[in-house]
């Protein structure tokens, strides 16, 4: 494939859970012709086929000149005990996640693909999947030919940090999920590396705003949508 005709993946969130599988099956897709990961910290990454830039959050202009013809994937997503606060948490999974969108809409991205959440709902009573909600809504706001929110519900796989609680709600997930049908199938658990296929996929899927619930990001990872 001609490198004309591919295009850089920028990755938010590389350290996560999603960023990591994200970050593997990018580099081993021929449609790109780089990727890049954004990170606070230096990680210890097997290729080196990847390239990491240490960033600060608070000065994009640092990074904007990398953003054009890119597909931006950001998988930023944190929880209020590790943020410290409602607020803190709020500045990580709505303000910085804008800022991002905001910075790669105005360098002329094609596509920016984001996790956000099942159940997500900027009228939600849970400040969690409020905060999601209205990350979405901003960023449905900015011009990038494709838009496409992932709303997975519990994810497989292993962190790199335990989370006690969501260890118990995997095991849950995953004795209930035959019983999920119909309008609860999208609450089913879902694997990390199944997210970030279906990422990959949105992204090259046309233009307009997608949102996909967690059973049609399973069917997008199995292409049978």
């Amino acid at each position: 494939m001609n490198e004309s005709t591919t295009k850089t993946a920028l990755v938010f969130g590389a350290s996560g859970l999603i960023g990591k599988f994200l970050s593997e099956q990018l580099i081993s897709d021929p449609r790109y012709s780089k990727v890049v990961i954004f990170v606070r910290e230096k990680l210890h990454v097997a290729s080196p086929s990847i390239e990491q830039i240490i960033f600060n959050p608070e000065k994009f202009d640092e990074i904007e000149n990398l953003f054009n013809r890119s597909h931006v994937f950001c998988c930023i997503g944190s929880t209020r005990k590790k943020a410290g606060s409602n607020e803190k948490f709020f500045k990580i999974d709505h303000d910085l996640v804008e800022r991002i969108a905001q910075n790669a809409a105005r360098n002329k991205a094609e596509a920016f693909v984001v996790v956000s959440s099942v159940g997500a709902s900027a009228d939600s009573g849970n400040f969690y999947l409020r905060t999601k909600g209205l990350m979405e809504l901003s960023i449905k706001t900015f011009q990038f030919s494709n838009i496409s929110i992932m709303r997975p519900s519990i994810l497989l796989g292993m962190r790199s940090e335990s989370r006690f609680l969501e260890n118990i709600g995997k095991q849950i997930a995953v004795l209930t999920s035959p019983l999920m049908v119909g309008k609860f199938r999208k609450y089913k658990p879902i694997h990390a590396a199944d997210v970030a296929k279906a990422m990959i996929i949105a992204a090259f899927k046309g233009k307009g705003i997608f949102v996909y619930e967690s059973d049609e990001i399973d069917q997008l990872a199995k292409n049978t949508i």
